[in-house]
């Protein structure tokens, strides 16, 4: 990458996060820095990425254990979305189990097949996309159900009274919210090549494969996101949904503070 190549990209970036904070802060959305902090984040550790990846592809034990440290980081930023006051520890143990299972059978089926060479490339590669999408999917999961079922607590009491477990009273919104999580991914693979190029995609061919290599490299991957985001998905659920009391707000730092005006006289 040219000099050049470098500030034209910078330039970009700026500009992109400008927009994105400008539009949000027009609208009154709460923590509109945050997406601007987010790409200022990324970009350091894409940085710090792009150098260390050249040492881990050649040492397949280092694979491993960058496999864990995004294991846990996405285990840490899904249970921050999650866990209310005095409960991210629990929160992090069964997002953990969640995110852990999900991976594990996608990654296994993928591999253990041979449809992909279990390789220092294709692990640290497939790892990190299926890991980043479980992440999100587990903290869509747990968000939107907290939120039906504080919205329809009401509902879930006259299922208790009538001598439903909570599990079965929350089973209509946990399996709502478990849908609701998994339409960007199924969307994503339903407009795959019509809609969208993903970056696995454009990735592989990048890296020298051909197209019909790079299609096949996809389609795994984005079989592998569907089985690993649904089981984390439904594990999320069937946990969340098993409290016998009404769950707290989430982001309370991040509810817009309505302001009183006095009348004038």
């Amino acid at each position: 990458m040219s000099v050049h190549e470098g500030v034209a990209t910078l330039a970009a970036v700026i500009t992109l996060a400008g927009v994105t904070v400008g539009v949000l802060r027009w609208y009154g959305v709460p923590q509109q820095w945050a997406a601007a902090s987010a790409v200022a984040r990324g970009l350091v550790q894409l940085v710090i990425v792009s150098v260390a990846l050249t040492g881990l592809i050649t040492h397949p034990a280092l694979v491993f254990v960058a496999v864990a440290i995004m294991f846990a980081i996405a285990v840490a930023t899904a249970a921050g979305r999650l866990a209310s006051p005095g409960t991210w520890w629990r929160t992090a143990g069964f997002v953990a189990i969640a995110v852990a299972s999900g991976v594990l059978v996608a990654l296994g089926t993928v591999f253990a097949t041979g449809a992909l060479e279990p390789t220092s490339r294709y692990l640290l590669a497939v790892s990190a996309i299926v890991i980043g999408n479980t992440m999100n999917i587990t903290t869509l999961t747990g968000r939107r159900l907290t939120e039906a079922l504080i919205e329809r607590w009401d509902e879930v009491e006259a299922w208790l009274a009538l001598g439903a477990t909570p599990r079965q009273a929350a089973t209509p919104m946990a399996r709502q919210a478990v849908h609701s999580a998994l339409v960007p991914s199924i969307d994503q693979t339903k407009t795959t090549g019509l809609v969208t190029l993903p970056g696995a995609f454009v990735g592989a061919i990048f890296g020298g494969l051909s197209p019909v290599e790079a299609g096949r490299f996809q389609v795994l991957v984005l079989a592998a996101l569907l089985a690993s985001g649904s089981i984390a998905a439904v594990i999320t659920a069937r946990v969340r949904a098993s409290s016998p009391t009404r769950p707290e707000p989430l982001d309370r730092a991040a509810r817009p503070r309505l302001r009183m005006r006095t009348p004038r006289r």
